[in-house]
């Protein structure tokens, strides 16, 4: 499974991007996007998604 980015809610901090340990979170089209074949929602990594963490806006990043 995968996280998605809400786009209406997106403030386009970039702070997910960043924090993202698979690179899966790219800035495209004036917004942030997640690559699902990419994203393993920090299993491995993080107890929890660090990109939903991070968000500065609740419910921003989502399960896909």
């Amino acid at each position: 499974m995968s996280l998605k980015i809400i786009k209406s809610q997106c403030t386009v901090c970039g702070m997910c991007e960043f924090e993202c340990p698979n690179a899966a979170i790219k800035f495209k089209s004036d917004t942030y996007i997640i690559d699902p074949k990419l994203c393993t929602e920090c299993e491995g990594h993080y107890d929890s998604p660090k990109c939903a963490e991070v968000c500065p806006v609740p419910d921003t990043c989502v399960p896909a």
